[in-house]
């Protein structure tokens, strides 16, 4: 496959969520430009329409328009669908408030733990009924919280985020810190709407202020997980280049580029600039020659979402690559970890688990096999990245999965290649 054009890729699922919780929170009407419009959004949106946020509805092309209030306990149960992200902050959300509300999801989503995020709650002062060993459904009384100085066990954003939130409505200081430093989406749009949190040397702490936050405007940059996923198609591709325009650079979330620049690809970053407190950028992406990698544990946290696509190119590079400490992949959407290496093992690619390390090596013969996706829009589109290589043929167990990062992301694929060819 050859590959040519200028694309852009959906706004930035991470700052979606946030964004649309912070709305809520504020004072009068925020505008929120660029919001992503897949289904875990969509979870975010649903449950702030039951606790009395008023939301219009969601249009691409439309900006996205909060009118913060509020909260009231909901009439029925608050469902996240599949969105762990909706979960785990709106418990958060939640925990500042006098108000109660049962919190489930779908059966993918009650797999998933959720005790990271409701044991610090709890010290904070939260009431959570939990009868499903640390997993959903669980109900939660708000209200009447107390400061608190965390030190999390896992280096997770959305055990950072959810206390931040906490603290937030519930008017508490909080002091964080983590093994390994996290995204930090959440700490960025706090001081750029103009709350009071600081960061030294890895310690996060935030103060409440008696000023309340009022509405705003937000443009939300392009997913760089997302763009992931286009940057590798033109890595592997046999010709041409991509240009992916206005994606969010963030540095807690640009590990892949790391990871990719060191296995020999080359991807630009033009058009530098900022938006919103994140940076952003153009990136430019050409075909390479790859070599296997080690990916350490300190990297982890800023690439997690990408060792799909990764392992996949991995699979295509000279040598051997190895993810350490991944075994948080276990607990996603799916066993994200041992269906990497299952799938890679089918379309006839050499790859194990051992213990929480993932092994790839690499090789040059066409992928061929049946892929199974068990419903997660990562392995969907990673494994639809490896059947873009020549004389591939790989068959997915499902495509509809990608509509919760990336609804058009088969669309993109189809139309980078057609540029390639009306271009030659």
């Amino acid at each position: 496959m050859r590959v040519h054009g200028v694309v852009r890729v959906p706004g930035d699922k991470s700052i979606s969520h946030r964004a649309l919780l912070l709305a809520a929170l504020a004072r009068g009407p925020s505008a929120l430009h660029g919001l992503l419009l897949g289904e875990d959004v969509r979870s975010t949106a649903r449950i702030l329409r039951q606790l009395g946020i008023r939301i219009a509805p969601l249009r691409p092309g439309t900006a996205a328009v909060v009118r913060g209030a509020r909260f009231h306990s909901p009439a029925g149960a608050l469902h996240c669908g599949n969105s762990g992200t909706t979960a785990r902050l709106g418990l958060g959300v939640i925990a500042g408030q006098p108000l109660r509300a049962r919190v489930t999801g779908d059966a993918s989503l009650r797999r998933r733990p959720m005790g990271r995020v409701v044991e610090p709650l709890r010290a904070m002062g939260a009431r959570i009924d939990d009868h499903s060993e640390g997993r959903l459904p669980l109900t939660i009384r708000g209200g009447g919280l107390r400061g608190i100085a965390y030190a999390s066990p896992v280096a997770s954003a959305q055990v950072k985020s959810a206390l931040l939130l906490a603290a937030l409505t519930g008017h508490v200081p909080v002091t964080l810190t983590e093994p390994w430093r996290s995204r930090d989406h959440t700490e960025r749009l706090f001081v750029h709407l103009g709350l009071d949190l600081r960061e030294n040397n890895g310690v996060v702490s935030y103060q409440p202020s008696a000023a309340s936050l009022s509405g705003f405007d937000l443009a939300i940059p392009g997913d760089i997980s997302s763009a992931a996923f286009l940057v590798a198609v033109a890595i592997l591709a046999e010709g041409g280049e991509l240009l992916i325009e206005r994606v969010g650079v963030n540095p807690t979330r640009t590990g892949v580029l790391a990871v990719l620049q060191r296995m020999g690809a080359s991807v630009e970053r033009l058009n530098l600039g900022a938006e919103g407190g994140e940076p952003v950028a153009d990136l430019l992406a050409r075909p390479a020659t790859l070599r296997g990698t080690e990916v350490g544990a300190a990297e982890i946290p800023s690439l997690v979402d990408e060792v799909p696509v990764l392992a996949v190119v991995a699979s295509r590079a000279t040598g051997d690559t190895v993810f350490r400490e991944v075994g948080e992949l276990r607990v996603k959407e799916s066993n994200r970890l041992e269906l990497v290496a299952a799938n890679l093992r089918a379309v006839g690619a050499v790859a194990e688990v051992v213990g929480d390390a993932l092994f790839v090596r690499g090789g040059t013969t066409p992928p061929r096999g049946r892929v199974e996706t068990a419903g997660d829009h990562r392995l969907a589109m990673a494994f639809a990245v490896l059947g873009t290589v020549p004389g591939a043929q790989i068959r997915l167990s499902e495509r509809d999965s990608v509509a919760i990062s990336y609804p058009g992301f088969f669309t993109a694929l189809k139309t980078i290649g057609r540029n390639a060819r009306h271009r030659d």
